[in-house]
């Protein structure tokens, strides 16, 4: 059984062994090397899937106690575009809902709802004018968090900040996008990181 009782998130992802181990796995589980096609089009040697890591227990548990330390202390909810923040929204909710910290979970979708609703947005919508954090698992370009950036912002919301695991590091490029679209990027590792031996 976990208990945070008396350990908050915050103090729990200040201990090196777990970015340590979250490391390890990422070289282990989600690093290929090779010649790869980047969803982006362009073609690369390293190939960084992060899903075979936040879709296992372990995996995910470290995923999200890191994350959470890159989330703002005054954001009420962690977002993403569906399908590689998936896990990783709901993760850092559940990290949050053991500490009874209240940080929720949005899941936007590339597309609107075709029924229903037809909302690009899922989860328990906050106050306009509320503060999120945009969470992803690689950035290459920043494309996929731009856009759920975009879609948050249009329903009302504040978002400055987008919290990645890993950051590819492709020329700088995530960087130009971020600061145009006045984001703050924060990785917990870089291409180099996983590459390393």
């Amino acid at each position: 059984m976990l208990l945070l009782e008396t350990q908050t998130p915050k103090l729990l992802v200040s201990m090196p062994n777990f970015k340590d181990e979250l490391l390890e796995l990422l070289k282990r589980d989600a690093y290929k090397k090779g010649e790869y096609t980047l969803s982006s089009g362009r073609k690369s040697e390293h190939y960084v899937n992060c899903k075979p890591v936040t879709l296992s227990s372990r995996g995910l548990t470290l995923a999200s106690l890191m994350l959470l330390s890159s989330v703002e202390e005054d954001a009420v909810a962690v977002a993403g575009l569906t399908l590689g923040a998936d896990p990783l929204v709901s993760g850092v909710a559940v990290v949050c809902g053991l500490d009874k910290i209240k940080v929720d979970a949005l899941i936007v979708r590339k597309e609107a709802k075709g029924h229903g609703t037809g909302a690009y947005i899922e989860g328990p919508l906050p106050e306009k004018g509320a503060k999120i954090t945009v969470l992803e698992d690689v950035i290459t370009t920043g494309g996929s968090a731009i856009q759920a950036v975009q879609r948050l912002r249009d329903a009302g919301y504040v978002v400055n900040r987008v919290a990645a695991i890993v950051d590819r590091q492709e020329d700088g490029e995530a960087d130009v996008a971020m600061k145009e679209a006045d984001l703050e990027l924060v990785s917990i590792f870089k291409l180099e990181d996983i590459t390393s031996d």
